[in-house]
């Protein structure tokens, strides 16, 4: 009989959780009456709208770069991000006492932008609907001698976004469903495999922007496929195919993709504004659009949401979260 070493275990997460306890912060989980009445279940929001950069991707961004050796830390780090993963790793770069070169689309928000020079990291830029980042990454970590750390591609990255998911569970116990936003696949990967390592029958749901489903469609066909550079609000999921190691973990762990539109996302960032008194960046509300919409489908008595993130600047904020006509 062959079998095969899943590339993260609950092991590996709950050493990630051990590494990031003094570093990353504890996010508050969020409970709603109104949310509970309107959806049905009880709710509980794992608020990483708070963590360090605004979002979860410091946490693997962290585990990843606080595992390099010396001499690598020496060099310094590169990414390859729209955003988010970018300020992570400038400031994993900056607490652990190096540099970073980030690699960002050059229609990143300018908050996100302004934020990754802020940490004091390098940016260079590329057009993510003509160029290829990975590639323009690669050659540049290779260039410089630096190590590089992908948004998602990448096992210690994986398994410290799996901590949000390990810290909710500790939390609240257990859920009958998680739900989280899906790009390229590492915050549903950690997330998949702590959840069903601590509780097997848990259903986890991963949620994409309509125009960006290349996951649900990668998993409809049991393998990935590709589509055109999204245009969605959604920049942290505006991408075309899922990650290979990501998906390998995903196709056996999670259980189905929900999908929401733009004004749908946009009404979720009204709604958690409004109700729950939070700001949260397009991303980040896709999980609470599938649930305020039914997307999601049927919900058992109690539900886990991620809120990835709180990146949006005032400017943006305003405009998206308008009414509409």
């Amino acid at each position: 009989m062959t079998t095969t070493t899943p590339p993260v275990t609950l092991d590996d997460v709950r050493d990630a959780a051990a590494r990031l306890r003094s570093v990353a912060h504890r996010t508050p989980v969020l409970r709603s009456r109104t949310l509970d009445e309107l959806v049905g279940a009880e709710v509980f929001l794992k608020c990483e709208n708070f963590q360090r950069v605004g979002a979860f991707k410091f946490r693997g961004a962290y585990n990843a770069a606080s595992r390099l050796t010396p001499e690598q830390l020496a060099r310094g780090i590169a990414a390859y991000s729209s955003g988010n993963h970018a300020q992570a790793v400038a400031l994993a770069a900056r607490e652990l006492g190096t540099t970073a070169v980030i690699v960002m689309p050059v229609d990143a928000p300018p908050s996100k932008r302004a934020a990754t020079l802020g940490y004091g990291a390098e940016i260079v830029t590329y057009d993510r609907y003509t160029g290829d980042r990975v590639a323009i990454g690669e050659a540049l970590a290779a260039e410089r001698g630096l190590a590089l750390i992908p948004p998602y591609e990448h096992p210690h990255v994986i398994a410290g976004q799996g901590t949000a998911a390990l810290e909710l569970l500790e939390e609240v116990g257990e859920l009958g469903a998680l739900i989280a936003p899906v790009g390229g696949g590492g915050l549903i990967a950690g997330s998949s495999t702590v959840a069903k390592g601590l509780h097997p029958d848990i259903r986890m749901i991963g949620v994409e922007p309509e125009a960006g489903d290349d996951t649900k469609r990668s998993l409809e066909a049991g393998r990935r496929i590709s589509i055109p550079v999204p245009y969605t609000i959604a920049d942290g999921q505006a991408l075309h195919t899922p990650g290979e190691l990501t998906f390998s973990v995903n196709r056996r762990l999670v259980d189905e993709i929900a999908l929401v539109g733009d004004d749908e996302i946009r009404d979720a960032m009204r709604f958690a504004f409004e109700r729950l008194k939070i700001v949260v960046e397009p991303s980040g509300a896709t999980p609470l659009a599938a649930l305020l919409t039914g997307r999601a489908g049927a919900l058992p008595r109690r539900v886990g949401v991620i809120v990835s993130g709180g990146n949006v600047d005032a400017e943006r904020f305003a405009e998206l979260c308008g009414k509409r006509a």
